[in-house]
Formats: structure tokens, C-alpha cells, sequence
């Protein structure tokens, strides 16, 4: 069975994503076969860089085709929940990039319309689906640090003068850009919806987090300190501990490709190689969220088991929790979906 993918904008994260999967060796019988973007040149030179077959001059066109199985949504954050409906609507499954939309109360609603269509919809977290991922979860399930107790996270990337940052409008913020990888972390390695949530962050003109520290706190005592920077760069590792020991996730945890487990050796797992430069460290991983869709759809899947529909609510619910605490407010909150 053939899955055939059908790319949502002809952006940076767009061109990682093709560029992920087409170089992959191992991808089997996944293709990309169409491209759509607002601006159809921008979509051609696209398609024509990454070898597309066919172009359409307008999402709803390419929605309505019969040339993709499955769209992968890398737009602008206001446009994911409408896009990703509108795929839905029209038959076909979905890839969304993170977040999956501006607020729980979208989430909810794409949820609700996916189970109706039985169609596959995952939140594009990529993370959860790293070879280093994947190993810090069976070290901790093999009991080596015993029961996580605490995670310490940052992520902090100078972005601050990237429009889809700061612009409102665009549904910048640094907790739905860059926190969204910290927030999934913790729920990964704690495995249920936190008891207590703490949130203080620095605003900018237009009313968006620049800069945000979080703190989860989980039954039995366990607790994430979380810290997002859009103005800095900062180490951005993460640490889990437990009572036997501590993993950790070295810089860039959101995707690393190297991790020090608890005895201190260090593994370093690397990505595969491409002869098309990427706009962002470690993209080739991006292949991994692809496949784990791929697989999914040809099993019958409505949502996987690593990224689940319950994963991307409760990643909702406390991206609105922290945007509440903080002081960011979109026009969207206002609104039923």
C-alpha cells in the first residue's frame, strides 16, 4: 500500500520534512506527490527542487483530489486548525506541525471530526519518535534511575525577532513555539496530566511570551522546572532523575542525537544524510513521525500510541494553563469550534 503525501505550504519546515523523507533509505513505498501553497511559484519552485509531480494552486484543490492519501500541514499556526480540517473534511488523514492548534478547544474539535471520519490525525511532535527517544524510555522502564522524580528542561533559541514568534497575529509566543517540546517531554516521562501548574514569563508589546519558566507538579512528589527562552541561547538539554541515577537528554533534546545514560556512557545515534542543506538541527529525524504515520494508516489507526489524541489535549490544556497564567490571550479563546 502506498502512502502518498500531499505537503501543506512550500515553508522551511516543509522543505525538512520532504527532505527527511525522500533521502531516507529504508522509507519503503512512501512518496510525495503534490505540493500546494498561497503563492503557486513559490509551490513550483518547491516541487521542482524536491522532485513533486503535481502542483495545485489551492489547498481545497488538492483536499478534493484523488492524488494524496495524507496531508502534512507545516503552516502558519493560526491556519492548522482550519487547514486541518479541511483536509479532514475531504477524506483525508493528517500530519499537523505543532501545535496542533492555537488552544484546547480546536484540538478538541479535530479530534472530534477525525474519530467521525475515522481518519488518522497526529500532532507532528517529532521527538516522540527519536531513536534517543525511544532508548530513554526502555532505560526507564527497565528501572535503571527508578521512578522519574525530576525533570529539569531548557530550550532557549535567539528567535525573538522571528515574526511568527512575536506577532500575534501569526499565534507567536515562545510556549507554543519552543515550550510545546518541554511540555511534551515531561508528559513522556511522567506519563499522566500534572496536579499543579506555575507559570511566569516576560510579554512583549504585542502581548506574546518571550520568555516563560514552568513548573509541573505530579502526585507522589515529582516535578518538571521547564524553562523557555526566545531571547537567549541556552543549553538546551534536559536531565531526568530518579532515586538510582540521572539520563540525559544532550543539546538539542527536542531531537537529540545523543544521549548519557545513567552509568555515563555516552551513545550518540546518528540521523541519515542529505545532499540538501536543512533550515533546522537534526531535521533528517523528521522521517520518523512520517513512518510512524505511514504505519499507522496501514494498520487502521485513527491516532498512534506515541502521540496519542489524549497526548496532544493534555498538551493543549496546559499550553492554555500557562498562556492564561502568563497573560496571552487569542481572539480564538473567545470562540466555540
Amino acid at each position: 500500500m502506498s502512502i502518498r503525501w500531499g505537503i501543506i505550504t512550500a515553508g522551511k519546515i516543509s522543505h525538512d520534512f520532504v527532505n527527511a523523507v525522500n533521502t531516507y533509505p529504508d522509507k519503503g513505498d512512501m512518496v510525495i506527490a503534490a505540493v500546494a501553497a498561497r503563492d503557486k511559484s513559490r509551490a513550483e519552485e518547491f516541487a521542482k527542487t524536491h522532485k513533486i509531480p503535481k502542483v495545485f494552486s489551492t489547498y481545497a484543490e488538492m483536499a478534493k483530489s484523488n492524488d494524496i492519501d495524507v496531508a502534512y500541514i507545516g503552516a502558519l499556526n493560526p491556519d492548522h486548525y482550519s487547514l486541518t480540517k479541511l483536509f479532514l473534511e475531504s477524506g483525508k488523514h493528517v500530519l499537523c506541525e505543532k501545535p496542533l492548534c492555537l488552544n484546547y478547544k480546536q484540538t478538541q474539535s479535530l479530534i472530534n471530526i477525525a474519530k467521525n471520519k475515522k481518519l488518522f490525525l497526529m500532532e507532528a511532535v517529532w521527538s516522540r519518535f527519536s531513536p534517543v527517544y525511544i532508548a530513554l524510555e526502555k532505560e526507564i522502564q527497565a528501572g535503571k534511575i527508578g521512578e522519574p522524580q525530576f525533570l529539569d528542561v531548557n530550550f532557549g533559541v535567539p528567535i525573538v525577532t522571528v515574526e511568527r514568534l512575536y506577532k500575534k497575529d501569526l499565534g507567536g509566543g515562545a510556549i507554543l513555539d519552543l515550550g510545546v517540546y518541554t511540555l511534551q517531554l515531561a508528559q513522556y516521562v511522567f506519563k499522566d496530566e500534572p496536579i499543579k501548574v506555575t507559570a511566569v514569563g516576560e510579554l512583549n508589546d504585542e502581548g506574546v511570551d518571550l520568555v516563560d519558566t514552568v513548573i509541573l507538579e505530579y502526585k507522589g512528589g515529582r516535578r518538571a522546572v521547564l524553562n523557555i527562552h526566545s531571547k537567549l541561547r541556552l543549553w538546551n538539554k534536559a536531565t531526568i532523575v530518579g532515586p538510582l541515577g540521572r539520563i540525559t537528554l544532550e543539546d538539542p533534546f527536542h531531537f537529540p542525537d545523543t544521549i548519557t545514560h545513567v552509568d555515563g556512557k555516552v551513545e550518540k545515534i546518528p540521523l541519515h544524510t542529505s545532499s540538501l542543506e536543512y533550515n533546522f538541527a537534526n531535521s533528517a529525524g523528521l522521517v520518523y513521525e512520517a513512518l510512524e504515520t505511514a504505519k499507522c494508516i496501514r494498520e487502521g489507526l485513527i491516532e498512534s500510541p506515541r502521540m496519542s489524541h489524549k497526548d496532544s489535549l493534555i498538551l493543549a490544556k496546559l499550553m492554555d494553563t500557562v498562556r492564561k497564567q502568563v497573560g496571552v490571550h487569542f481572539d480564538v479563546d473567545d470562540q466555540n469550534f
